[in-house]
């Protein structure tokens, strides 16, 4: 199972719209560019929420049927690690390996200095094509790296070879994510990470490293974008001289995730892969229960009411809700609405106040963050908040649809 070279990861919390997910990646494939989706949800999410992997790879399966997609697709086991996989493993065909908890972790005398000796080979000037300086690796440097990420990579091999036991070698795709930390890993760190993924024999098809800057759910990139046009562009050629000199898949590419709506760098990414002829996988899936909230505020009425009391409940919760999330946003409580305020709002304030668009004066990046984070509330109220999307699937739907094709796929592909 190989995976293509553009894929987004378009799950949502409540599984209601796959079809217009879809919707939006025909448009892009009617328009030359051909991106495969993977439906992608959390073991955390679905705690939350009361669903389960069934659930994902059943509304995958409806809209692949319902719109006749021919294409390749996939479901994505979303941030599992060796106590939560079990479940996602007759559902999905993609597992994202969260190892970002075992950065540091310490791995034996003996299996450290197995790979050291190996790595050995890599001190002193490591010279990567593309890349204008090389790399000054001193051993003391090399033992650093590998006291950081070693025992995070063993981690993700035990989980792949659980996984490679229940599915069969070949029949999975594997993603190694350590995005969700606060120290961005270095090109130079990458470049390592990939020996270690290659040492253990792990074949991934997709990194999700921590780049500098702040990749907050649901909102733009926050940093520098300058510096973040480095990174990336190193990390990409970084992955072609690994791909090229380590035992890994050839089609080893990038994962953004938390990639939902970093309009400030998606021209970036688009124009550098596009340069390098290189892939890429973007994970979207979150937004779309902001664009099921928008939808409801512009359907005026109950529905709209509903909106104003999901706002108001996150707003009583917010340690709560936050909590989990604490890496991934940043929210001043003193600079968010009050719910009285929100509730003299029309449904054109609501959705303006809520819809990611910079620039406009209403969009409020706090208030977005909240909602984003606030999706349990809307899962507590059950069927009396599926029916109200289910009432109003059109207007829902046009706003998911939009917002996958016209903010982030033709932003990214310039099109």
């Amino acid at each position: 199972m190989k995976l293509e070279k553009y894929s987004f990861g378009i799950g949502d919390r409540f599984s209601q719209q796959g079809n217009a997910q879809l919707e939006a990646l025909i448009k892009a494939k009617e328009m030359g560019i051909d991106i495969v989706p993977v439906w992608n949800k959390s073991n955390r999410e679905h705690q939350i929420i009361k669903s389960s992997p069934a659930d994902t790879r059943r509304e995958a399966d409806l809209a692949v049927s319902a719109l006749g997609w021919e294409g390749p697709y996939y479901v994505d086991a979303d941030h599992i690690n060796i106590v939560t996989v079990n479940p996602f493993m007759e559902h999905s065909d993609f597992f994202t390996l969260d190892v970002a908890d075992y950065i540091g972790r310490e791995v034996s005398n003996d299996e450290m200095e197995d790979f050291l000796a190996m790595a050995n080979a890599y001190t002193g000037e490591v010279h990567i094509p593309g890349i204008e300086d090389p790399f000054h690796i001193s051993r003391e440097i090399l033992r650093e790296i590998a006291g950081k990420f070693l025992g995070a990579v063993a981690k993700a091999a035990e989980i792949y070879r659980h996984i490679e036991a229940k599915k069969g070698a070949g029949n999975f795709i594997a993603e190694v994510s350590m995005d969700e930390v606060e120290t961005a890993q270095t090109p130079e760190e990458l470049f390592f990470i990939l020996l270690m993924i290659s040492h253990y024999k792990i074949p991934a098809q997709t990194i999700a490293p921590k780049f500098t800057g702040r990749f907050n759910k649901g909102v733009d990139y926050v940093g520098d974008v300058d510096q973040f046009r480095r990174e990336f562009e190193q990390d990409l050629l970084v992955i072609d001289f690994a791909v090229k000199s380590f035992d890994l898949p050839d089609n080893l590419k990038l994962s953004i995730h938390s990639g939902s709506d970093k309009f400030s760098i998606y021209p970036i990414m688009g124009e550098l892969i596009g340069k390098y002829d290189k892939g890429i996988h973007v994970k979207t899936a979150g937004t779309t229960w902001l664009e099921e909230l928008i939808g409801l505020a512009l359907a005026g009425g109950d529905a709209l009411e509903m909106t104003k009391n999901i706002y108001s409940k996150a707003y009583c919760r917010q340690e709560e809700l936050c909590g989990p999330y604490e890496t991934v946003i940043d929210i001043d409580p003193a600079n968010l609405p009050l719910p009285p305020e929100v509730d003299k709002w029309d449904g054109e304030k609501f959705a303006a106040t809520l819809r990611h668009e910079p620039g406009h004066p209403d969009y409020h990046a706090g208030f977005r963050q909240l909602l984003h984070v606030g999706y349990k509330v809307a899962a507590e109220m059950g069927d009396e908040f599926l029916e109200m999307v289910r009432q109003h699937s059109d207007m829902v739907a046009e706003q998911v649809r939009t917002n996958i094709y016209d903010r982030h796929i033709k932003r990214l592909f310039n099109i």
